[in-house]
Order: C-alpha cells, then sequence, then structure tokens
C-alpha cells in the first residue's frame, strides 16, 4: 500500500475528510513548519504578533537549522473557528507534508486541530491557547505559552495576601474565562477573599456599560477581569475610566494578556497602577530579553510591541530548532516529542521548561503594576515571587 494511502486511511479512520489536491513531494532539505495564525478579522494582531515572534527568532537565528532550511507555511484561521482550523491543519499535513503544525491563537482552534496531529502524529507547538484542558486532547501537543489557571490563582492568591478582601470578576464566557474565573477565586478564597458578583459575557461583547454598573453596584474593593486580548479589553476598561470606577476606589486585577503595552497607552489614565500576574513584559530586565525587542522593534514599524504571544511564538520556534538538532534535521514525530519532553528553553521571559509529564510551561509568574516607562504606560514586574509555576489545572485533574 502506498505512503499517501496508508496516511488517508489512517485520518479517514479517525473521520476526517480529505481534498483532493496532490499529495506534496517529501523535500530533505527542508524543515516544514504550518502555522495557524489569526491574520484576518478582529483579532489579526494575534496573528502579527506571532509572526513577529517568529520573524525574530529567525533573524538572530538564522533561516537554517541541522543543516536544512526552515520553510513556514502560514494558514489564516479568520478569528476562533474551530473548523476552519482543523481544515487548514489537515490540509498542511496532507498537501504541505509540514513535520509541525503551530501558532493557535484560540483555544477551540487548538482542540480541534488535536485529533488531526495525533492521527498523523505530528507534534503541534500551542503558541498561545490556554485553556489547561488542550494538552490532555492529543499526546502530541506542546505548549510554550501558560495556562490560564498558571497566572489566574497566583493573581488571586496576591490579592488576598495584599489587603483586598471583596472581589467582583468579569470572564469572557468562553473556556479560559471559565478557567480563569475558577482559579483566581481558588487563589483568592483561599485567604478569606469574597467574591461580590460575578458575570460571564459573550466573547464577541465591546459593549459593556451593563456589566460594570453591575460591578459599582456591588461596591467591591477591585475588579478582576479576563477578556480576550485586543480590542475588547480596550473598550472594557475606557468604560471603567468613563464611570469613575477609578475614582470610586474599584481597583483592576487581571492576568497575562489584559493590555500590552500598546493597548495601554490606546486606554490612557484608567489603566494606571493595574495589577496584574503574567509570564511576559516587554520591560523584562534581561540582556535576553533586550535582544528580543530590539529584533522585534526593528521587523515591525508600525507602532506594535512584543507581547507575551510574540515571545511564545519566539520560543515555540526555539522548541522547533531544538529537536530538530537533536534529530539531526530527521524529523519523528515519536521521537520529536521525547526532546519536547522537559526541555529547556532560554526565553527572553526567564526560565521555561516544557514539563515532561504534562507538556506544558513550568515558569516564573511575575506581578506587574502599570506604570510610566519612558515615557509611555507600559506593565512593569515588581514581584517575582511566584516561581517554577506549574498548571493547578492539572493537579486539579488528578
Amino acid at each position: 500500500m502506498s505512503t499517501r494511502r496508508q496516511f488517508t486511511l489512517l485520518l479517514a479512520s479517525a473521520g476526517f475528510a480529505f481534498l483532493s489536491a496532490p499529495y506534496a513531494t517529501a523535500q530533505e532539505d527542508t524543515i516544514r513548519v504550518g502555522l495557524i495564525l489569526e491574520k484576518s478579522g478582529p483579532f489579526a494582531s494575534y496573528g502579527k504578533q506571532m509572526e513577529n515572534g517568529i520573524q525574530s527568532f529567525m533573524k538572530i537565528h538564522g533561516d537554517k537549522v541541522a543543516g536544512k532550511k526552515v520553510e513556514l507555511f502560514v494558514r489564516d484561521s479568520t478569528g476562533p473557528a474551530p473548523e476552519v482550523a482543523k481544515r487548514l491543519a489537515q490540509e498542511l499535513i496532507v498537501n504541505n507534508k509540514v513535520h509541525f503544525l503551530a501558532g493557535f491563537g484560540f483555544t477551540p482552534n487548538a482542540l480541534a486541530a488535536a485529533p488531526i496531529a495525533t492521527a498523523a502524529k505530528t507534534p503541534m507547538i500551542v503558541m498561545n491557547a490556554a485553556a489547561s484542558t488542550i494538552s490532555t486532547r492529543s499526546p502530541y501537543i506542546a505548549r510554550v505559552s501558560f495556562t490560564t489557571p498558571q497566572v489566574s490563582m497566583p493573581m488571586g492568591d496576591w490579592a488576598g495576601k495584599n489587603g483586598i478582601k471583596k472581589v467582583f470578576t468579569v470572564v469572557s464566557d468562553y473556556g479560559p474565562g471559565h478557567d480563569a474565573e475558577t482559579y483566581f477565586k481558588k487563589g483568592f478564597q483561599a485567604g478569606g477573599g469574597q467574591i461580590a458578583g460575578e458575570v460571564r459575557v459573550p466573547l464577541s461583547a465591546r459593549d459593556f456599560s451593563s456589566y460594570l454598573q453591575r460591578v459599582k453596584d456591588a461596591k467591591p474593593e477591585a475588579v478582576f477581569v479576563f477578556l480576550a486580548a485586543g480590542e475588547p479589553t480596550v473598550s472594557f476598561m475606557k468604560a471603567y475610566g468613563e464611570r469613575g470606577m477609578k475614582q470610586s476606589g474599584i481597583r483592576i486585577l487581571s492576568t497575562e494578556g489584559w493590555a500590552d503595552d500598546r493597548e495601554l497607552n490606546l486606554i490612557g489614565d484608567a489603566a494606571m497602577g493595574a495589577v496584574s500576574t503574567g509570564f511576559y513584559s516587554m520591560t523584562h530586565d534581561s540582556a535576553k530579553n533586550r535582544e528580543f525587542v530590539k529584533t522585534y522593534l526593528d521587523i515591525d514599524k508600525s507602532g506594535m510591541v512584543p507581547d507575551f504571544m510574540a515571545v511564545s511564538a519566539y520560543d515555540g520556534m526555539a522548541a522547533i530548532y531544538a529537536v530538530a538538532n537533536k534529530l539531526g534535521g530527521q524529523i519523528d514525530g515519536e521521537q520529536a516529542m521525547k526532546v519536547l519532553k522537559g526541555l529547556q528553553i532560554d526565553s527572553p521571559r526567564g526560565p521555561l521548561v516544557i514539563d515532561a509529564e504534562t507538556r506544558d510551561p513550568v515558569q516564573t509568574v511575575y506581578v506587574r503594576r502599570v506604570e510610566m516607562r519612558n515615557g509611555k504606560m507600559a506593565n512593569v514586574e515588581f514581584d517575582s515571587g511566584y516561581k517554577n509555576v506549574k498548571d493547578p489545572g492539572k493537579d486539579a485533574a488528578k
């Protein structure tokens, strides 16, 4: 039986339909990476951040590894669109014979592609999607970003230890939002904190006035907010400022992805003093990060600055290069996963390890405050007390 026929039957047995495009001829002198990114629509900045991070890595480290040229195949998921992500993953494997799948800004997209990676035994590097369950859906997934519980539980713990007793939670109504709500509450309530109220908002929400009125009426000391990065966060924070909630003493608490440095300057003074927990800040003080930021800004002249998605994409390429080097350029799915399990990456964020058991990142979670740096607003790390943090969502599942 031909290789193509075997592969077709393999995926067909998993319930996947096939297109009739010709099967790509193997190119032994290349390592092919299929990137499924949000390139259009309201979340196009996700894809741009990841592309910039990937280009930054390749500008610093070159476009060859283990003697082979790295070839990128970029595809647009258009946003949180699982059926599109599933189809693109299938096409990249069947038509382009990629050695790796990578990208995935949204959890539904990563979940949709997971069975494809399993059936094809293709390593899948998750560069952003953060629901705790993702890495359990395929033994071929390794994540280099974070999980929502990993950054939410420390935020709750920090709030409780720093005099905040009453918090209202506002989260997007999808997997990562539910995780954020659950694990913030676990961290906060463990220290005696009280939840004044909670609300889940549609992922597409842009008008937050009614939700913020509920927060204001509850008179909490802080609101914990978890929304999709970008436009939703900016809209929320502008409404928060317009309603005078900061002046009334209601603080903002959040996590990674709440607002990058560019978005902070769109929000304005309402963001000043907000506290968040996360694994990466543009202001992180290390030679590795300064090199990364400089390279990123040399690549993108639009005013966009590197955020957590960019650094995760950078580290995703570092993982791919590490696998290629270890395997001498001969990429085999099972052998690749052996390399990825326990892999240590010298990251601009600080120490990063892919957990050998869960294939999720183990890393420092920093506490950051919005401050002025060089005339611009920035998330500035002021507490690195949460070191070697694993995903508490996996512990809860045991």
